[in-house]
């Protein structure tokens, strides 16, 4: 979950709402750099970290101090990275590239050596499911730049790193390898340069929640809070320069 501190308590964001918005933005991208399986590739980004389910079977939500855990101060979790796998295998092969893709993008360099030795695994599974699928490593990396690129502008977003005064940030090379740039134009219409979306303008929303109580006794009491805490929509249209 991505954890926000604000004045009047905790702004929680799930994982899988955050790889929401990141599949709306998959869904506006410009045509001519849209992979063949389109479809599946807008369902990759959307999904990308639906493991991590703070209302189910997560438990890693709260620190020694009692407060809820952002998503980076989390270390690789070798069964949560199975289980995402499983999901998008379930799906299609093409979805499992890409979710393996995702994952060797998180780990290969982590100075932890479980996640190593599962990112070696993964891309020996990725060879074979090339081979099922009749699909070329430079096709799965093109589409990859699409989700990591939706990723990134998602997380700058989540993360409230939106930057005053008209400041721009960068959000990502994408699949043409150009540096994207975010700005805000007022309080509620963001703008990207270069433009990579297929229609001018179009809105995207996601949904947080405010967690008032700073500190817990255990994951069942912060589960509890969260899913009872009131909810905030957020929208922002999205603006060509």
């Amino acid at each position: 979950m991505i954890v926000n501190y604000q004045e009047n308590g905790w702004q929680i964001i799930s994982q899988r709402a955050h790889g929401l918005l990141a599949g709306q933005f998959c869904f506006y991208w410009k045509n001519d750099m849209r992979p063949e399986r389109w479809l599946e590739t807008i369902i990759a980004t959307a999904e990308h970290d639906d493991a991590f389910n703070e209302f189910v079977n997560d438990d890693n939500l709260i620190n020694e101090n009692g407060g809820p855990v952002n998503f980076k101060m989390r270390d690789f979790e070798e069964a949560k990275c199975d289980e995402l796998l499983q999901l998008a295998l379930s799906k299609s092969r093409y979805i499992a590239l890409l979710t393996s893709r995702h994952i060797q993008f998180l780990y290969r360099n982590s100075d932890q050596e479980k996640a190593v030795t599962f990112c070696k695994m993964l891309e020996k599974w990725d060879r074979k499911w090339l081979k099922e699928t009749g699909l070329t490593k430079e096709e799965i990396t093109k589409a990859y730049a699409i989700l990591e690129w939706c990723d990134a502008l998602s997380l700058l977003i989540c993360q409230q790193m939106i930057q005053p005064e008209n400041r721009k940030i960068e959000i990502s090379g994408g699949p043409d390898n150009l540096q994207y740039q975010l700005w805000t134009k007022n309080e509620s219409v963001l703008t990207i340069s270069p433009w990579p979306f297929v229609t001018d303008n179009f809105s995207i929303t996601y949904e947080s929640k405010l967690v008032s109580k700073l500190t817990f006794n255990d994951v069942k009491e912060f589960r509890e809070d969260l899913k009872d805490a009131p909810l905030k929509i957020h929208t922002f249209q999205i603006s060509k320069p």
